[in-house]
């Protein structure tokens, strides 16, 4: 064992550092292709997913959750409380200047469902802030399942989002078209195709977020154990 160690070191201490250094640049050269064939691979696959969603065939859940950022979300969200798919209905990340009134109208919402059957939020500022205004929700009102209603291409992050705030509750998720995305042949659409890819983005720092707190705490109760023996 001995003599083989040696034998390394001498291997290690004849290398020439411009011989290391090359192995160096190739090791980096290959991860970064390597890293951004990944990536690439990553962003089509996503696409995939988002311009491939369809509704739920028979969607039903105890209440109804819309992520605000485009009237057809609302709209959408409002039919589906009508058609008795939810018990309630929250429309989160409303503007704290927006009332409610002005919804109903907008909406043409019957003023008996609207005033008994839906709630506004206004405290989310983002889809982590929804995500959570949603969770304060669903806790207050007992629910266990939910119907995630946004826009197709920012259904994966708001899963993401509501996963972390609601584990253990069950959601279904009814993603909305836009037909002016042109979201099927986004690679045709400069506009459609920077949009995903900034959301793609999002998506991988929000995924990565969650990820890391639970890596971190997998650790901390790993060392714990060790400590503990």
């Amino acid at each position: 064992m001995k003599e083989r160690t040696r034998d390394l070191l001498r291997a290690l201490c004849a290398l020439s550092p411009r011989h290391v250094a090359g192995q160096i640049l190739r090791g980096a050269v290959l991860a970064t292709v390597v890293g951004s064939l990944l990536f690439g691979l990553g962003f089509v696959v996503f696409a995939f997913v988002v311009t491939s969603s369809e509704e739920p065939a028979d969607p039903h859940a105890d209440a109804i959750v819309a992520l605000t950022g485009g009237r057809d979300r609302v709209m959408e969200a409002i039919e589906l409380l009508t058609a008795g798919r939810g018990r309630r209905l929250l429309i989160s990340g409303v503007h704290p200047l927006t009332r409610a009134a002005d919804i109903q109208k907008l909406t043409e919402t019957d003023r008996d469902m609207f005033a008994c059957c839906i709630d506004l939020g206004r405290t989310a500022l983002s889809t982590a802030g929804n995500a959570e205004e949603a969770a304060a929700w669903v806790k207050q009102h007992g629910y266990k399942s939910l119907i995630v209603v946004t826009s197709a291409y920012h259904m994966p992050r708001s899963l993401v989002e509501l996963d972390r705030a609601l584990p253990n509750v069950r959601k279904v998720p009814f993603a909305v078209s836009h037909p002016d995305l042109n979201l099927e042949t986004w690679y045709l659409h400069p506009t459609t195709a920077k949009l995903l890819f900034g959301e793609y983005l999002k998506y991988i720092v929000a995924r990565f977020a969650h990820q890391t707190p639970r890596i971190a705490s997998t650790q901390m109760a790993r060392l714990g154990g060790v400590t503990a023996r």
